[in-house]
């Protein structure tokens, strides 16, 4: 069974509102990949909703960067599962490496909020990666395997197949360094090969790995080549939607 092709763009904490919208229009406008492709905005909290509804028929689905793994409560400034799910949003960004280094969240957050997803029939996208300092110790292998191995802790295989997984490896989100073809595949492999030694071939065979760290139209055809990358998730040139329409149109 060949993989979904999922080409995200994450937006963090940037744009007003008319500017996301005008960026989603102009996106649908110009996507022009096969239909195989699918194309996932992560908008920013208080635009998902309009963004959501400007997306509404088209090949662009928008996603959430975050969520809370309540579904109320007396938790100031959280975005709950039935909030994401009301807003219209297909995806949610699970364990992105700003919320784990810097809101410090952690291992057992991520597994919360990926099972909370998956109860609300929202998709998980699992983020994970590596500090400079760990890739430099020789310890990559172990820190991912870490965090795959506790954010699917509990998570049975029928819903395990809802998940899609983006390795991104810290040292090169944002600082213009990008993993070269050959690393980022050998580490897509090794999260292929831990999924299937978590639940089985076939399984790791379909799910979906993305790579993430300063992807650019200059370098995406040697990454997309890769057999065991599907896709990308983007950062800073997601921002703009001529340079994000060069990414997701090759």
């Amino acid at each position: 069974m060949k993989r979904r092709e999922i080409f995200a763009g994450n937006w963090k904490m940037y744009k007003t509102h008319s500017d996301a919208v005008e960026t989603i229009k102009s996106l649908i406008a110009g996507f022009t990949a096969g239909s195989e492709r699918e194309l996932v905005i992560f908008t920013p909290a208080p635009y998902a909703r309009d963004c959501a509804a400007a997306s509404q028929g088209s090949k662009l689905a928008v996603g959430m960067q975050n969520m809370y793994f309540e579904d109320e409560g007396a938790f100031t400034g959280e975005v709950s599962p039935l909030m994401v799910k009301d807003c219209g949003c297909r995806y949610v960004l699970i364990g992105h490496s700003e919320r784990r280094h810097v809101f410090g969240e952690t291992d057992a957050d991520t597994n919360m909020k990926m099972k909370a997803a998956i109860k609300h029939g929202i998709e998980p996208m699992l983020c994970v990666g590596e500090l400079l300092e760990e890739r430099e110790k020789g310890v990559t292998a172990d820190v991912i395997q870490r965090q795959v191995k506790e954010a699917f802790k509990d998570v049975s295989r029928e819903d395990a197949a809802k998940a899609v997984i983006a390795y991104e490896p810290v040292w090169a989100i944002g600082t213009g360094k990008v993993a070269t073809p050959e690393i980022a595949e050998e580490v897509h492999s090794s999260i292929r090969k831990m999924i299937e030694n978590i639940y089985d071939a076939e399984l790791a065979s379909v799910m979906p790995i993305l790579y993430g760290g300063s992807v650019k139209p200059d370098n995406i055809e040697g990454l997309f080549e890769k057999e065991n990358i599907d896709g990308v998730l983007v950062g800073g040139a997601s921002l703009k939607a001529d340079s994000f329409l060069s990414i997701v149109n090759i």
